[in-house]
Protein backbone atom coordinates (compact mmCIF):
# COMPACT_ATOMS: atom_id res chain seq x y z
CA UNK A 1 0.00 0.00 0.00
CA UNK A 2 2.86 2.34 0.83
CA UNK A 3 4.40 1.99 -2.65
CA UNK A 4 0.99 2.45 -4.27
CA UNK A 5 0.48 5.67 -2.30
CA UNK A 6 3.89 7.00 -3.40
CA UNK A 7 3.08 6.11 -7.00
CA UNK A 8 -0.28 7.92 -6.79
CA UNK A 9 1.41 10.97 -5.26
CA UNK A 10 3.95 11.05 -8.09
CA UNK A 11 1.13 10.94 -10.65
CA UNK A 12 -0.60 13.83 -8.90
CA UNK A 13 2.65 15.82 -8.78
CA UNK A 14 3.33 15.12 -12.48
CA UNK A 15 -0.13 16.40 -13.39
CA UNK A 16 0.35 19.52 -11.27
CA UNK A 17 3.70 20.23 -12.92
CA UNK A 18 2.16 19.63 -16.37
CA UNK A 19 -0.64 22.09 -15.68
CA UNK A 20 1.82 24.60 -14.25
CA UNK A 21 3.92 24.29 -17.41
CA UNK A 22 0.86 24.96 -19.54
CA UNK A 23 0.07 28.10 -17.54
CA UNK A 24 3.64 29.34 -17.88
CA UNK A 25 3.51 28.73 -21.65
CA UNK A 26 0.19 30.59 -21.89
CA UNK A 27 1.24 33.63 -19.83
CA UNK A 28 3.05 35.62 -22.56
CA UNK A 29 0.15 34.99 -24.94
CA UNK A 30 -2.30 36.21 -22.32
CA UNK A 31 -0.25 39.40 -22.08
CA UNK A 32 -0.18 39.59 -25.89
CA UNK A 33 -3.97 39.60 -26.20
CA UNK A 34 -4.79 41.67 -23.12
CA UNK A 35 -6.96 44.64 -24.16
CA UNK A 36 -6.96 43.40 -27.77
CA UNK A 37 -10.12 42.91 -29.84
CA UNK A 38 -10.80 39.35 -30.97
CA UNK A 39 -13.73 38.75 -33.33
CA UNK A 40 -14.85 35.13 -33.14
CA UNK A 41 -17.26 33.54 -35.61
CA UNK A 42 -19.02 30.56 -34.05
CA UNK A 43 -20.92 28.30 -36.40
CA UNK A 44 -21.13 24.93 -38.06
CA UNK A 45 -22.54 21.75 -36.59
CA UNK A 46 -20.71 22.39 -33.29
CA UNK A 47 -23.44 24.92 -32.48
CA UNK A 48 -25.95 22.08 -32.19
CA UNK A 49 -23.96 20.17 -29.55
CA UNK A 50 -24.36 21.30 -25.94
CA UNK A 51 -20.84 20.17 -24.95
CA UNK A 52 -19.24 22.22 -27.72
CA UNK A 53 -21.37 25.26 -26.92
CA UNK A 54 -20.48 25.08 -23.22
CA UNK A 55 -16.76 24.65 -23.98
CA UNK A 56 -16.91 27.61 -26.36
CA UNK A 57 -18.72 29.73 -23.76
CA UNK A 58 -16.07 28.86 -21.17
CA UNK A 59 -13.34 29.93 -23.61
CA UNK A 60 -15.07 33.27 -24.22
CA UNK A 61 -15.50 33.89 -20.49
CA UNK A 62 -11.83 33.11 -19.87
CA UNK A 63 -10.68 35.40 -22.70
CA UNK A 64 -12.69 38.20 -21.10
CA UNK A 65 -11.28 37.51 -17.65
CA UNK A 66 -7.65 37.62 -18.84
CA UNK A 67 -8.28 41.06 -20.36
CA UNK A 68 -9.04 40.36 -24.02
CA UNK A 69 -12.04 41.94 -25.72
CA UNK A 70 -13.96 39.14 -27.46
CA UNK A 71 -16.75 39.89 -29.93
CA UNK A 72 -18.82 36.85 -30.93
CA UNK A 73 -20.63 36.57 -34.26
CA UNK A 74 -22.74 33.43 -34.70
CA UNK A 75 -24.45 31.59 -37.52
CA UNK A 76 -27.37 29.19 -37.40
CA UNK A 77 -28.13 27.68 -40.80
CA UNK A 78 -29.14 24.21 -39.56
CA UNK A 79 -31.40 25.67 -36.85
CA UNK A 80 -33.07 27.96 -39.41
CA UNK A 81 -33.72 24.99 -41.67
CA UNK A 82 -35.26 23.03 -38.80
CA UNK A 83 -37.59 25.88 -37.82
CA UNK A 84 -38.72 26.46 -41.42
CA UNK A 85 -39.53 22.77 -41.66
CA UNK A 86 -41.55 22.86 -38.43
CA UNK A 87 -43.50 25.87 -39.69
CA UNK A 88 -43.98 24.16 -43.06
CA UNK A 89 -42.33 27.03 -44.92
CA UNK A 90 -40.69 25.67 -48.03
CA UNK A 91 -37.02 26.51 -48.58
CA UNK A 92 -36.13 27.23 -52.18
CA UNK A 93 -32.53 27.09 -53.32
CA UNK A 94 -30.88 28.36 -56.49
CA UNK A 95 -27.37 27.06 -57.12
CA UNK A 96 -27.18 26.12 -53.44
CA UNK A 97 -28.27 29.55 -52.19
CA UNK A 98 -31.43 29.94 -50.09
CA UNK A 99 -34.01 32.33 -51.53
CA UNK A 100 -35.24 34.41 -48.59
CA UNK A 101 -38.73 35.90 -48.94
CA UNK A 102 -40.55 37.96 -46.29
CA UNK A 103 -41.87 34.91 -44.45
CA UNK A 104 -38.46 33.26 -44.44
CA UNK A 105 -36.53 36.33 -43.28
CA UNK A 106 -38.93 36.70 -40.33
CA UNK A 107 -38.10 33.15 -39.26
CA UNK A 108 -34.38 33.77 -39.84
CA UNK A 109 -34.47 36.82 -37.56
CA UNK A 110 -36.48 34.95 -34.91
CA UNK A 111 -34.04 32.02 -34.84
CA UNK A 112 -30.81 34.01 -35.06
CA UNK A 113 -31.58 37.09 -32.94
CA UNK A 114 -33.88 35.17 -30.61
CA UNK A 115 -33.20 31.54 -29.82
CA UNK A 116 -29.57 31.08 -30.82
CA UNK A 117 -28.34 34.49 -29.69
CA UNK A 118 -29.89 34.33 -26.24
CA UNK A 119 -28.81 30.71 -25.72
CA UNK A 120 -25.18 31.74 -26.35
CA UNK A 121 -25.52 34.71 -24.00
CA UNK A 122 -26.90 32.39 -21.31
CA UNK A 123 -24.09 29.84 -21.81
CA UNK A 124 -21.46 32.58 -21.44
CA UNK A 125 -23.19 33.80 -18.27
CA UNK A 126 -23.11 30.29 -16.79
CA UNK A 127 -19.38 30.16 -17.60
CA UNK A 128 -18.79 33.40 -15.66
CA UNK A 129 -18.87 35.99 -18.46
CA UNK A 130 -21.16 38.97 -18.94
CA UNK A 131 -22.52 39.01 -22.49
CA UNK A 132 -25.11 41.10 -24.30
CA UNK A 133 -27.00 39.69 -27.27
CA UNK A 134 -27.56 42.07 -30.18
CA UNK A 135 -28.26 41.88 -33.88
CA UNK A 136 -26.82 44.01 -36.65
CA UNK A 137 -30.00 46.10 -36.53
CA UNK A 138 -29.20 47.38 -33.04
CA UNK A 139 -27.54 50.79 -33.00
CA UNK A 140 -27.25 50.67 -36.79
CA UNK A 141 -24.40 48.21 -36.35
CA UNK A 142 -24.72 46.54 -39.76
CA UNK A 143 -26.06 48.69 -42.57
CA UNK A 144 -26.78 46.23 -45.36
CA UNK A 145 -27.45 46.17 -49.08
CA UNK A 146 -29.15 43.55 -51.19
CA UNK A 147 -26.89 40.72 -52.37
CA UNK A 148 -27.35 39.58 -55.95
CA UNK A 149 -25.85 36.20 -56.83
CA UNK A 150 -24.71 35.04 -60.25
CA UNK A 151 -26.11 31.81 -61.66
CA UNK A 152 -23.58 28.99 -62.07
CA UNK A 153 -25.45 27.46 -65.02
CA UNK A 154 -23.33 26.18 -67.89
CA UNK A 155 -25.98 27.50 -70.27
CA UNK A 156 -24.96 31.02 -71.31
CA UNK A 157 -28.61 31.93 -71.91
CA UNK A 158 -29.56 30.85 -68.37
CA UNK A 159 -26.60 32.51 -66.67
CA UNK A 160 -27.32 35.84 -65.01
CA UNK A 161 -28.13 37.68 -61.79
CA UNK A 162 -30.25 35.84 -59.21
CA UNK A 163 -32.59 37.72 -56.88
CA UNK A 164 -32.23 35.95 -53.51
CA UNK A 165 -34.80 38.15 -51.81
CA UNK A 166 -33.83 39.44 -48.37
CA UNK A 167 -30.24 38.20 -48.46
CA UNK A 168 -27.75 40.98 -47.94
CA UNK A 169 -24.13 41.92 -47.39
CA UNK A 170 -22.59 44.57 -45.14
CA UNK A 171 -22.44 48.00 -46.72
CA UNK A 172 -21.17 49.77 -43.59
CA UNK A 173 -20.29 48.74 -40.04
CA UNK A 174 -20.94 51.29 -37.29
CA UNK A 175 -18.70 50.08 -34.45
CA UNK A 176 -19.93 52.47 -31.74
CA UNK A 177 -22.28 50.00 -30.05
CA UNK A 178 -19.64 47.26 -29.88
CA UNK A 179 -17.05 49.72 -28.59
CA UNK A 180 -19.45 50.94 -25.90
CA UNK A 181 -20.15 47.38 -24.76
CA UNK A 182 -16.45 46.55 -24.71
CA UNK A 183 -15.71 49.71 -22.72
CA UNK A 184 -18.23 48.48 -20.12
CA UNK A 185 -16.45 45.09 -20.07
CA UNK A 186 -19.46 43.41 -21.67
CA UNK A 187 -19.13 40.75 -24.38
CA UNK A 188 -21.11 41.52 -27.57
CA UNK A 189 -22.80 38.47 -29.13
CA UNK A 190 -23.94 39.46 -32.62
CA UNK A 191 -26.65 37.85 -34.76
CA UNK A 192 -25.86 38.41 -38.48
CA UNK A 193 -28.95 40.43 -39.37
CA UNK A 194 -28.58 43.78 -41.11
CA UNK A 195 -30.87 46.71 -41.86
CA UNK A 196 -31.32 48.21 -45.31
CA UNK A 197 -31.62 51.86 -46.30
CA UNK A 198 -35.43 51.59 -46.23
CA UNK A 199 -35.46 49.74 -42.91
CA UNK A 200 -35.84 46.28 -44.43
CA UNK A 201 -34.29 43.25 -42.75
CA UNK A 202 -31.48 41.34 -44.46
CA UNK A 203 -30.05 37.94 -43.63
CA UNK A 204 -26.24 38.06 -43.90
CA UNK A 205 -23.76 35.20 -44.09
CA UNK A 206 -22.16 34.91 -40.63
CA UNK A 207 -18.63 34.50 -42.01
CA UNK A 208 -19.00 37.65 -44.11
CA UNK A 209 -20.48 39.49 -41.16
CA UNK A 210 -17.61 38.52 -38.83
CA UNK A 211 -15.02 39.52 -41.42
CA UNK A 212 -16.60 42.94 -41.94
CA UNK A 213 -16.85 43.59 -38.18
CA UNK A 214 -13.23 42.48 -37.64
CA UNK A 215 -12.04 44.82 -40.38
CA UNK A 216 -14.04 47.78 -39.05
CA UNK A 217 -12.77 47.24 -35.50
CA UNK A 218 -9.16 46.70 -36.62
CA UNK A 219 -9.26 43.45 -34.65
CA UNK A 220 -6.03 41.75 -33.63
CA UNK A 221 -7.56 38.44 -34.71
CA UNK A 222 -10.61 37.27 -36.61
CA UNK A 223 -11.11 33.62 -35.62
CA UNK A 224 -13.44 31.57 -37.81
CA UNK A 225 -14.61 28.40 -36.05
CA UNK A 226 -15.76 25.90 -38.67
CA UNK A 227 -16.14 22.16 -39.32
CA UNK A 228 -12.68 21.86 -40.89
CA UNK A 229 -9.17 22.03 -39.35
CA UNK A 230 -8.07 24.87 -41.64
CA UNK A 231 -6.54 25.20 -45.10
CA UNK A 232 -5.06 21.93 -46.35
CA UNK A 233 -2.43 21.35 -49.04
CA UNK A 234 -2.81 18.83 -51.91
CA UNK A 235 -1.74 16.00 -49.58
CA UNK A 236 -4.27 16.90 -46.90
CA UNK A 237 -1.72 18.45 -44.54
CA UNK A 238 -2.67 21.53 -42.52
CA UNK A 239 -1.05 24.78 -43.65
CA UNK A 240 -0.49 26.63 -40.39
CA UNK A 241 0.32 30.08 -41.82
CA UNK A 242 -0.30 31.82 -45.13
CA UNK A 243 0.34 35.28 -46.46
CA UNK A 244 -2.44 36.80 -48.55
CA UNK A 245 -0.56 36.25 -51.81
CA UNK A 246 -0.05 32.58 -50.92
CA UNK A 247 -3.71 32.12 -50.05
CA UNK A 248 -4.76 33.73 -53.33
CA UNK A 249 -2.40 31.43 -55.25
CA UNK A 250 -3.97 28.38 -53.56
CA UNK A 251 -7.40 29.51 -54.77
CA UNK A 252 -6.11 30.01 -58.32
CA UNK A 253 -4.45 26.58 -58.54
CA UNK A 254 -7.46 24.76 -57.08
CA UNK A 255 -5.87 23.70 -53.79
CA UNK A 256 -8.55 25.76 -52.05
CA UNK A 257 -11.88 24.86 -53.63
CA UNK A 258 -15.61 24.60 -53.02
CA UNK A 259 -16.90 25.99 -49.75
CA UNK A 260 -13.39 26.85 -48.53
CA UNK A 261 -13.02 29.58 -51.18
CA UNK A 262 -15.47 32.05 -49.56
CA UNK A 263 -14.00 31.33 -46.11
CA UNK A 264 -10.46 32.10 -47.28
CA UNK A 265 -11.67 35.14 -49.22
CA UNK A 266 -13.46 36.41 -46.10
CA UNK A 267 -10.20 36.13 -44.14
CA UNK A 268 -8.28 37.92 -46.89
CA UNK A 269 -10.83 40.75 -46.99
CA UNK A 270 -10.79 41.07 -43.20
CA UNK A 271 -7.02 41.52 -43.19
CA UNK A 272 -7.05 43.88 -46.17
CA UNK A 273 -9.78 45.86 -44.40
CA UNK A 274 -7.82 46.40 -41.20
CA UNK A 275 -7.65 43.23 -39.10
CA UNK A 276 -4.15 42.13 -38.13
CA UNK A 277 -4.71 38.46 -39.03
CA UNK A 278 -7.47 35.89 -39.49
CA UNK A 279 -7.59 32.23 -38.55
CA UNK A 280 -9.64 29.33 -39.94
CA UNK A 281 -9.89 26.56 -37.33
CA UNK A 282 -11.90 23.55 -36.23
CA UNK A 283 -14.54 24.63 -33.72
CA UNK A 284 -15.31 21.00 -32.86
CA UNK A 285 -12.01 20.67 -30.97
CA UNK A 286 -12.63 21.26 -27.24
CA UNK A 287 -11.28 24.67 -26.17
CA UNK A 288 -9.98 25.32 -29.69
CA UNK A 289 -9.82 29.07 -29.05
CA UNK A 290 -7.46 28.69 -26.11
CA UNK A 291 -5.22 26.27 -27.98
CA UNK A 292 -4.99 28.68 -30.93
CA UNK A 293 -4.38 31.82 -28.91
CA UNK A 294 -2.41 30.63 -25.88
CA UNK A 295 -0.02 28.00 -27.27
CA UNK A 296 3.13 28.26 -29.36
CA UNK A 297 1.87 26.54 -32.52
CA UNK A 298 -1.88 27.12 -32.40
CA UNK A 299 -4.41 24.87 -34.09
CA UNK A 300 -5.64 26.33 -37.41
CA UNK A 301 -4.49 28.29 -40.46
CA UNK A 302 -3.47 31.90 -39.86
CA UNK A 303 -3.76 34.31 -42.81
CA UNK A 304 -1.89 37.59 -42.63
CA UNK A 305 -0.72 40.43 -44.86
CA UNK A 306 2.28 40.08 -47.17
Amino acid sequence: MGNDTKFDNRLIEDRIFEKTGMLIEALPFMRRYSDQTLVIKFGGHAMGEADYVNAFAADIALLDQVGARPVVVHGGGPQIGEMLKKLEIESNFIDGLRVTDKATVSVVEMVLAGGINKALVAAIAVAGGRAVGISGKDGGLIQARKLMAVSKSDDDAARGAIDLGYVGEPAHIDTRLIEALNAARLIPVVAPIGVGAAGETFNINADTCAGAIAAALGATRMLMLTDVPGVLDHDGNLLTELRISEAEALIRDGTVSGGMIPKVETCINAVLGGAEAAVIMDGRVPHALLVELFTEHGIGTLIKAD
